[in-house]
């Protein structure tokens, strides 16, 4: 309801995952009703938004193509082992995608990329708390900081751009040498020379509960959520006027939002929009019960994988695959995960272990859409953001409940419109 009590009329979320959970929160409050259309269960393996490393950091803003990345691509692409792997099969897809990523990596484009994501992050603490409080899970947002190690004590020094990048955005940032990091972390094992200390970012040991906790929360508020996929839309001359659901159905729709994570890019095309959206298909592997000692979310910056002590114990997380939405899972690229973090730690027992692979939604530039469709008002994009989905969901949500209302966003959102590529 508004101030004034008229309710403000109905909004239609596509996607339960973290983005379309902060939405639906952040859209009830501004007197909306409304409905979350997803085939899988907010929270549940089916979506991206379960098994990513549990980062919510406010200070991200290195995106993923920096300079000189591609003098790197070669090397990882004939590593099997490597953190880059495109399929053969799928390279005639992948190839503009990549070619365009490419292009982001160039060093004016990186640095309103970074702006950018800084822009968006900041306020990912502000916006996460008043739901994660409301939701009644503040266990799920701890703030112990964010490490990456490096075999070599020149380590840091290799990666003074970003870390100039992030002193630059008002991230603070700490280099440590070996005893600084076995007094910070003494679970790591001492093959570790030099590392980066983010103190100021954040973790969740459990992204599954956090997406099925909030959407708890807005099913308590009044939010209908609906078990189906949606295939397309009933157009009207300003828009959508219904979504068309697999099995015949269709559900009358006013507002939309577009938060279906890599299913997005088909259905944006519906409405008239070319959107280079790819799944970069990423890996874990969860040792369960694993008792390291690991407090601290640790990334290998030499081996490009995130070790994150979770609930249910250890996940190694990492790798991104191009094979497209319907190829199966290679699940050796997450027991190759837990081959190169087993040196990582003094001590890691590895009993009951599951693997998991899901489909991250990336742009080439590393930041997502937010914004309307170009022929369809009524529908507000809100896709594409890739390896930083928990850490930009809350921020995301509200700024979809901003549009929708026709408040300013809280953002400059020229760098997220649909039409920059």
């Amino acid at each position: 309801m508004t101030s004034t009590g008229t309710p403000r009329g109905k909004v239609t979320v596509i996607g339960a995952g973290i983005i379309g959970v902060c939405a639906a929160n952040y859209l009830l409050e501004q007197g909306f009703a409304v409905e979350v259309v997803d085939p899988a269960l907010p929270g549940s393996e089916e979506q991206c938004s379960f098994g990513n490393a549990g980062g919510i950091c406010p200070g991200s803003c290195v995106p993923n193509a920096m300079p000189g990345v591609l003098r790197n691509v070669p090397k990882w692409l004939m590593d099997p082992e490597g953190p880059l792997i495109v399929r053969l099969a799928y390279l005639p897809h992948a190839l503009p995608w990549l070619l365009r990523f490419l292009a982001a990596s160039r060093k004016p484009r990186v640095e309103e990329i970074s702006a950018a994501m800084r822009s968006l992050h900041r306020y990912t603490f502000e916006c996460y708390e008043p739901l994660i409080k409301a939701a009644g899970c503040e266990d799920l947002l701890q703030k112990r900081g964010q490490l990456f190690v490096h075999e070599t004590a020149d380590g840091p020094s290799k990666g003074a751009y970003g870390l100039g990048l992030r002193r630059e955005h008002g991230v603070k940032v700490d280099i440590l040498d070996a005893d600084e990091i076995r007094q910070l972390e003494p679970a790591l094992a001492p093959i570790f020379k030099s590392a980066v200390y983010l103190p100021e970012q954040g973790q969740c040991p459990n992204p599954g509960r956090l997406v099925a906790k909030l959407a708890e929360h807005a099913a308590r508020q009044g939010a209908r959520f609906i078990r189906a996929k949606v295939l397309g839309f009933d157009m009207a001359p300003s828009g959508p006027s219904a979504l068309r659901l697999e099995g015949g159905g269709r559900m009358p729709v006013e507002t939309v939002v577009l938060c279906a994570g890599a299913w997005s890019g088909d259905l944006a095309r519906e409405l008239g929009d070319r959107i280079p959206l790819e799944s970069e298909r990423g890996y874990h592997i969860m040792v369960k019960g694993a008792d390291t000692g690991l407090r601290i979310q640790t990334i290998s910056a030499d081996r490009k994988f995130v070790a994150s002590p979770m609930e249910e114990g250890l996940r190694i997380a990492g790798n991104v695959e191009f094979a497209g939405l319907k190829a199966p899972a290679n699940m050796n690229r997450a027991d190759v995960l837990l081959k190169q973090a087993r040196p990582m730690f003094r001590r890691l027992e590895v009993g009951e272990v599951t693997r998991w692979m899901g489909h991250r939604p990336g742009t080439p530039d590393s930041i997502p859409v937010i914004d309307r469709a170009s022929r369809a008002r009524n529908v507000i994009y809100a896709f594409g953001h890739g390896h930083q989905g928990l850490i930009g969901g809350a921020v995301t949500g509200k700024i979809v409940s901003q549009l929708a209302t026709g408040l300013p966003p809280a953002i400059d959102l020229t760098p997220f419109r649909a039409d920059r590529f």
